[in-house]
């Protein structure tokens, strides 16, 4: 294995990039996934039935609390990658513990509004509206737990092995995908959220 050290460690090889490239090619596929789900949650949105609307159950404070720990956790995980970039072992895992600490609270959150969404009566089989909302926001959830297990297990190795070229590729990948999650959440704050909430 040919390492180019004029690269981040991350890019350093070529598996490396092609790695990195076949995981853009996938956030593709994510992209299209969510993308279904907005275009049916703006389908669906006005369709009540005799269940609540948007305006009668969303609540501001579990939202921006949830936006605000997302949003803090993209900032953490890009000082994770920093600190991955100039060697700094110990500081990028402190870095990457803060942002899955930070996910868990945000998961936390989210699990809530479901239980005070469904204690309310907005359940998935109260509208079309509400099973579209507990859909969109569920699979964002499950991608959120998801990433919390992939970044426990990459620490784990890079305790165990150091930062070596496969576990700065890994972490790299990771930080990619948790940058996109956030990247859905604004769009979900924006359009599901604020939206609903006029």
């Amino acid at each position: 294995m040919k390492i180019d050290h004029s690269l981040p460690l991350e890019y350093s090889t070529e598996e490396n990039r092609l790695k990195i490239l076949g995981f853009w090619i996938f956030l593709g596929a994510e992209i299209m996934l969510f993308g279904t789900l907005f275009a049916s949650y703006f389908t669906l949105v006005d369709r009540i039935g005799s269940g609540p609307s948007g305006k009668e159950i969303f609540e501001i404070t579990p939202v921006v609390i949830e936006t605000i720990v997302l949003l803090t956790s993209s900032f953490t995980i890009g000082l994770g990658v920093h600190a991955m970039r100039i060697g700094r072992k110990k500081a990028m895992m402190s870095f990457f513990v803060i942002t899955l600490l930070l996910g868990l609270v945000f998961l936390g959150v989210e699990i809530f509004e479901f239980i005070h969404y469904v204690h309310i009566g907005a359940g998935l089989q109260t509208s079309a509206f509400t099973a579209i909302l507990l859909s969109t926001l569920g699979t964002h959830g499950l991608h959120v737990t998801f990433g919390l297990f992939w970044g426990l297990f990459i620490l784990l190795q890079v305790k165990k092995r150091g930062l070596t070229p496969e576990t700065a590729n890994k972490s790299f990948i990771f930080s990619l995908y948790w940058h996109f999650l956030d990247v859905v959440w604004i769009f979900i704050f924006s359009f599901v959220y604020l939206k609903g909430m006029m």
